[in-house]
């Protein structure tokens, strides 16, 4: 797995916008980290993402902020 996508301070939609550009560029059941704002961010992007059918498989808080991992496709939620 890459570097994460580092999407602090990035407000909503552009920070779904971002991940799923990211996703997209990536093969079914790749894997990625991202790091999240808490509040709006970490609410709506992992909950987008799951309605486009990605599949988030860990969200932890972190000092600051949530560190997400999100694989692409996927039909079940693990998180």
């Amino acid at each position: 797995m890459s570097e994460p996508i580092d999407l602090r301070g990035v407000s909503c939609p552009a920070n779904y916008v971002r991940v799923r550009l990211a996703l997209e560029s990536l093969p079914e059941g790749a894997e990625v980290e991202v790091l999240l704002d808490a509040g709006e961010p970490v609410l709506n992007v992992p909950r987008s993402l799951k309605n486009d059918g990605d599949r988030v498989l860990a969200l932890e808080a972190e000092e600051g902020h949530y560190r997400m991992r999100v694989r692409r496709g996927g039909s079940r939620d693990v998180w």
